[in-house]
C-alpha cells in the first residue's frame, strides 16, 4: 500500500467516523508499511494505538479491503526514541504535513503519557476573544503561564462549540512550549474511563494510579461523561485529591456548571467548585464576526484570489448564531463551493449555498417548547405550570417561563397569557418584571435562565 492509497482510505474514513473522530484518531496515524497482509501504522502513544484498534480497527480494515488492498490485520507501533534528540529534525517535524502529528509526538518523550492528541490549530493565537469568553480566556492564559498554582481546578463550562476544548489545547501547547519537561496530560473523560476499565481488566491498577498521579498537569474534557459511572467517579475523585495534595494543576471542562451535572457525586461536585469556575457564554454578533474574519485570513492561501463581497460576513454572523463550529463549517462550505464553481462569494451565493444551515438557524422557539423545558428543569408537572396553583414552587417557574416566552418568541403578552391557562396580560407583565429584578439579585435565577436559553436554542 502506498501513501496515496492510504490517503484515499483516510478520505473515506473521514466521512464514516465524523470529523471529530477523524481529527482525533485517524489523522495522526502514520502509515509505515504493508507486509504479509499486516498494515503497520506509527502512533504517538500505545494508548492511542489501543484505542484506535478497539474502536476503529474494523472500519479501517473494511475500507482498506474495499480499496482492493490485501490486508488481514492492523498493527500499531510507537516509534522508538532516537539515541539523541536532534533539534533540527524536531523543527522539521513541526512543519510536516498532518500525517505526522506534531503535538502528540512530543508526548512520546514523556514515558508514554496516556493523553489524547492535541490539535495544532487550537492555540491562543487562533482563539478569538470577545465579551462572552474574555474571562475564560484570561483564566486559561494565567494557568498557561505556569508557575505557582493560582486556582485549582480551573473549571470551564459552556455549550457545544463555544471554545472549551480550544482553550484546553491552547493551555497544553503553551505549557509544554514554556517547559518541555512538564508532564501534561490532556484527555476526555471517556478516555479516562477507558484507561480505568482497561487497567482493571488487565490487573494493572497500580500502574494506572501511578501513571495518572505522577503528572504535573491533568486536563479532563467533558467530565459530565463520568456522571453515573460509580467506579470511575471513585477513581477520579482519588486521582483529583492526590494531585491537589501535590499542588499539581487540574483543568476540567463540562457542558454545564458542576452543581448542574446530574448523577455526579456530591463530593466530586464540591471538589470541582473549590477552584475557579468560568462560564463560556453563547457567542454574540461581534465575536462571531471576529471568528469569521479570522478564518477568512487563514483561508487566503488555500483559496487564493477568491473575492468576498461586502456584507457577506456580516450577514452570516447575524444569521448563524448557534455556535462557532457551525459558523466555521458554513464558511468552509461557502469558500469551497465558490472555488469549485469559480464565482465570487456574494450574498446570493451565500443564501443558496447555506440554505439548510440558515433555515435551521431560523428555527422558531414556541411557547409550548418553553413550557416543557421549564417544567423538566424544575421537575414540576406541565399541568401545574399552566394551571391555577400559586404556591411559590410553581409560581416562580411559571414566571421564568413567561419571561422566556416574552424574550424568545414573537407572541404578544395577551397571547402568552392565554397559553398559561388564560391569564391576563398584566399577570404576564408582572411575571416578566419580577424575573428581570430577580436575575440581577439572585444568581440561581440568572443561571437557570442561561441554562434554559441554551437548551431552547440548541
Amino acid at each position: 500500500m502506498t501513501n496515496e492509497e492510504w490517503g484515499l482510505v483516510r478520505n473515506k474514513l473521514q466521512k464514516a467516523v465524523g470529523q471529530n473522530n477523524y481529527t482525533n484518531w485517524i489523522e495522526p496515524l502514520e502509515f509505515a508499511d504493508l507486509k504479509n497482509g499486516v498494515a503497520r501504522f506509527l502512533v504517538p502513544t500505545n494508548f492511542m494505538g489501543n484505542w484506535v484498534d478497539r474502536n476503529f480497527g474494523d472500519k479501517i480494515l473494511n475500507h482498506m479491503v474495499g480499496e482492493g488492498l490485501k490486508v488481514s490485520r492492523l498493527d500499531f507501533e510507537v516509534p522508538r526514541k532516537p539515541a539523541q534528540a536532534n533539534p533540527s529534525s524536531s523543527q522539521k517535524a513541526d512543519g510536516a504535513e498532518s500525517a505526522a502529528p506534531t503535538a502528540p509526538a512530543t508526548r512520546t518523550d514523556q514515558d508514554d503519557l496516556p493523553g489524547a492528541p492535541l490539535y495544532d490549530r487550537f492555540t491562543f493565537d487562533n482563539f478569538v476573544v470577545g465579551k462572552p469568553n474574555e474571562l475564560a480566556h484570561a483564566a486559561a492564559r494565567r494557568v498557561a503561564e505556569g508557575g505557582p498554582v493560582t486556582f485549582n481546578p480551573l473549571f470551564l463550562y459552556g455549550g457545544v462549540g463555544l471554545g472549551k476544548t480550544h482553550l484546553m489545547h491552547a493551555i497544553a501547547h503553551e505549557l509544554t512550549s514554556r517547559n518541555p519537561e512538564l508532564r501534561v496530560v490532556y484527555l476526555s473523560a471517556e478516555q479516562f474511563m477507558y484507561r480505568f476499565v482497561q487497567a482493571i481488566r488487565e490487573k494493572q491498577m497500580m500502574d494506572f494510579k501511578q501513571l495518572f498521579r505522577s503528572v504535573d498537569v491533568l486536563m479532563v474534557d467533558d467530565v459530565q461523561f463520568i456522571a453515573g459511572k460509580d467506579s470511575t467517579q471513585e477513581e477520579f475523585f482519588h486521582t483529583f485529591n492526590a494531585l491537589v495534595d501535590q499542588n499539581k494543576q487540574i483543568i476540567i471542562s463540562a457542558d454545564r456548571a458542576p452543581g448542574e451535572i446530574k448523577d455526579m457525586e456530591d463530593r466530586i461536585k464540591s471538589r470541582l467548585q473549590c477552584g475557579l469556575v468560568v462560564d463560556l457564554h453563547p457567542t454574540d454578533y461581534e465575536l462571531r464576526l471576529g471568528v469569521l474574519q479570522n478564518k477568512v485570513n487563514a483561508y487566503r492561501e488555500q483559496y487564493n484570489g477568491l473575492v468576498i463581497a461586502d456584507g457577506v460576513l456580516e450577514f452570516i454572523a447575524h444569521r448563524i448564531s448557534t455556535n462557532v463550529r457551525v459558523l466555521e463549517g458554513a464558511l468552509m462550505r461557502l469558500f469551497a463551493f465558490a472555488s469549485l464553481v469559480g464565482r465570487e462569494v456574494t450574498m446570493e451565493l451565500a443564501q443558496d449555498c447555506l440554505g439548510d444551515i440558515l433555515r435551521a438557524s431560523d428555527r422558531k422557539v414556541t411557547v409550548e417548547e418553553i413550557q416543557r423545558k421549564v417544567s423538566d428543569h424544575y421537575n414540576i408537572r406541565l399541568s401545574d405550570l399552566i394551571g391555577p396553583k400559586r404556591v411559590r414552587t410553581i409560581a416562580r417557574p411559571r414566571q421564568v417561563a413567561m419571561y422566556l416566552a416574552k424574550h424568545m418568541t414573537s407572541r404578544s403578552l395577551p397571547e402568552i397569557g392565554r397559553r398559561f391557562g388564560g391569564r391576563d396580560h398584566t399577570t404576564v407583565m408582572h411575571g416578566v418584571k419580577r424575573i428581570d429584578e430577580l436575575k440581577v439579585a439572585d444568581d440561581q435565577i440568572a443561571e437557570d435562565l442561561e441554562l434554559l436559553r441554551r437548551a431552547l436554542e440548541a
